[in-house]
């Protein structure tokens, strides 16, 4: 008999202390015998030495745990922004998540951007205060950020005592309490009868019906509950085991549907094979089982291995639900569908990648490992987007950041056994089409060396709306013998626009534009004159597609955009007449300062390449006391001339 399953995400800013919360959740399931440390690097998720040597989360982790009949498949996550690309992958497969708050430091650049993406994507979220032992933690002032930078639906579940020390303790609220009220009035504001029945009855309401209803909203996302606790000492993380079970929705999964699963995630096992870490949210997987895969693909399965107790151990079969390490898969990729595509369109959550560097490698004779090294570590985080310049022979990355560089080497050389150094960093650009072009290479023209017909017209498209494939062409002009159905030939050939897109008129990866297939024919031996010649194949469509399309963008012209940050900074009012030159000579536009008390704010949107020099100077601007909180706002076309990315 299956039992419900809760995929659950710990998410937070760095050092807010989810891993050590993941550690004190195990601890209380009876799963290890002593929680472990992350600065003595014996967590359970934090198991690659990397990790363990830096104190931070790089790679997700899953481990599981069992709460009141309930199998919890725990997500443990980076905090790092450098590392956020992980994050995502993990956002589509959760059912509900525990967003990590520090009591000290309270809401945090990355925590609203997490917040952010978990209320897109409406998955259920309990808000957890951890430090409320530490010196200058505080309780009402953090739940006024929840409320002011988060979301005003925040739902306090006690109070704390013994606050800012180690006898600092955590209880849910009882009907007396003034938690109980303030609880009873975020629950109201979401169901009138509720509000009514109150109302009516004097401020009382039996337990059991707030009980119910705070399940209810909890579970559809609508209300946030927050819970206090130490993850260090163990305050409130019984309270917050008991909620985790009660108030986000495990559910029991259909083990008899059709298959329909998701990889989202790749490692690569002791002998150097390939794992899919795949979610099952349908259907049954066996061993030896033959599954569809991506678009087109297949694999056999090998073996299976589930989480389970907080260790992972081999099963023959595992159903909907679930989460699977899976062997067999040689051909799979983050973002796969398994079976039937999941119940979800994967949607970027974060920003894309701002910065790029060039690899080398310190012995010259270690070039082609340092191809095979990147493609590996490119399996496992595909937008590091590893791109080769076969005229200088250069290999280059994409980067969220400086520390995610330094991981990079350090796991290259210690991986690997490949010692590399870094170009520059630079900023990463994107190209624009300008207006609309169409081109066409034709059957048996001089021009064209491949046996197909392809036309195609790009345009320009709303910004931010990335790249969309059109291909309204008659289904009996695809080559149906190669692509099976006309469904799957489209789906290639996206792919294959997708692909030529890497690269615009100036080198940089070309977006926010509609690509319409407008003319289509496949040459046959036997066919008419027009037709007639060597049985088109797969190959002739994949390498014909970026000829005609750069002939298309070469007629539509393209314009070279640089990312932007959105830049906010608080520092003491006094000083912002230092700060606004500043920010103008970094080519930032600021909006009029707002100022409360002895604190001024100031947004402003400027160059990501010009962020690290705001964030050298802040604190001789600011005396020390400004602080820094960023987020991606797009691209903005450069002024100038175009920079062109090396060919």
């Amino acid at each position: 008999m299956l039992r419900p399953t809760l995929n659950l995400g710990i998410l937070a800013h760095v050092d807010a202390g989810k891993t050590t919360l993941t550690e004190r959740l195990l601890y209380a399931a009876g799963v290890i015998d002593a929680p472990g440390s992350v600065d003595a690097g014996t967590t359970q998720t934090d198991t690659l030495a990397l990790e363990r040597q830096r104190g931070i989360t790089i790679k997700s982790a899953v481990v599981s745990f069992e709460i009141d009949g309930v199998t919890v498949n725990l997500i443990d996550t980076p905090g790092h922004p450098d590392f956020v690309a992980e994050v995502e992958r993990v956002l589509s497969v959760l059912d509900g998540a525990v967003l990590v708050v520090s009591a000290v430091e309270g809401v945090q650049p990355q925590t609203r951007l997490l917040m952010r993406a978990l209320q897109r994507l409406r998955v259920p979220t309990l808000l957890f205060v951890n430090k409320i032992d530490r010196r200058g933690a505080r309780e009402t002032e953090v739940v006024d950020e929840l409320r002011r930078r988060l979301t005003p639906d925040v739902a306090p579940l006690g109070a704390v005592r013994a606050l800012g020390t180690r006898n600092a303790s955590f209880s849910r609220a009882g009907a007396d309490d003034a938690a109980a009220t303030a609880l009873v009035e975020a629950l109201a504001d979401h169901d009138g009868s509720l509000l009514a029945a109150y109302v009516e009855g004097d401020g009382a309401l039996p337990d059991r019906r707030i009980g119910e209803e705070l399940a209810a909203q909890a579970k559809r996302g609508v209300v946030y509950p927050v819970l206090f606790g130490s993850a260090l000492t163990g305050a409130g993380v019984e309270e917050l085991a008991a909620a985790i079970a009660e108030l986000l929705p495990a559910r029991i999964g259909d083990a008899d549907a059709p298959l329909s699963a998701g990889v989202f995630k790749i490692e690569r096992g002791a002998t150097g094979e390939k794992v899919a870490y795949v979610r099952l949210f349908a259907g049954t997987i066996r061993t030896r089982d033959r599954v569809a895969l991506g678009t087109d693909g297949a694999g056999k399965v090998t073996a299976i291995r589930v989480f389970e107790g907080g260790a992972s151990i081999a099963v023959g079969s595992v159903s909907a639900g679930r989460i699977a390490r899976i062997w067999g898969l040689a051909d799979a990729r983050i973002g796969d569908a398994v079976g039937a595509p999941p119940p979800y369109a994967p949607v970027r959550q974060f920003a894309p990648p701002t910065l790029e560097t060039v690899v080398v490698p310190a012995d010259p004779g270690d070039g082609a490992r340092l191809r095979t090294a990147l493609a590996q570590l490119a399996e496992q985080d595909p937008l590091i987007d590893v791109r080769q310049d076969d005229t200088r022979r250069e290999l280059s990355v994409s980067l969220y950041g400086e520390v995610q560089k330094e991981v990079i080497q350090a796991t290259l050389a210690g991986d690997f056994g490949v010692e590399v150094a870094f170009r520059e960093t630079t900023p990463l650009y994107v190209e624009r089409p300008l207006g609309a072009g169409e081109a066409a290479e034709r059957l048996h023209a001089e021009t064209n060396p491949y046996y197909a017909t392809i036309g195609l017209r790009v345009e320009r498209a709303p910004v931010d709306s990335g790249i969309e494939f059109r291909a309204p062409v008659d289904p009996r002009a695809a080559p149906l013998y190669l692509f099976k159905t006309f469904e799957s030939f489209v789906a290639r050939m996206e792919g294959y626009v997708r692909e030529a897109l890497r690269e615009g008129l100036y080198g940089w990866r070309v977006t926010d534009c509609l690509v319409t297939m407008i003319e289509c024919v496949y040459s046959v031996p036997d066919g008419p004159a027009s037709k007639r010649g060597p049985l088109s194949t797969a190959s002739d469509f994949r390498k014909l597609t970026p000829l005609v399309l750069a002939q298309a963008l070469e007629r539509a012209g393209t314009v070279v955009c640089e990312p932007m940050t959105r830049a906010r900074v608080e520092l003491p009012a006094g000083a912002i007449g230092s700060l606004l030159p500043a920010l103008t000579r970094l080519a930032a536009t600021p909006e009029p300062p707002g100022i409360r008390g002895e604190l001024a704010t100031v947004h402003a949107v400027m160059p990501a390449a010009r962020v690290h020099e705001l964030q050298r100077q802040l604190p001789g601007l600011s005396g020390g006391e400004g602080s820094l909180e960023t987020s991606f706002a797009g691209y903005r076309p450069v002024a100038g001339e175009p920079p062109r990315r090396s060919a």
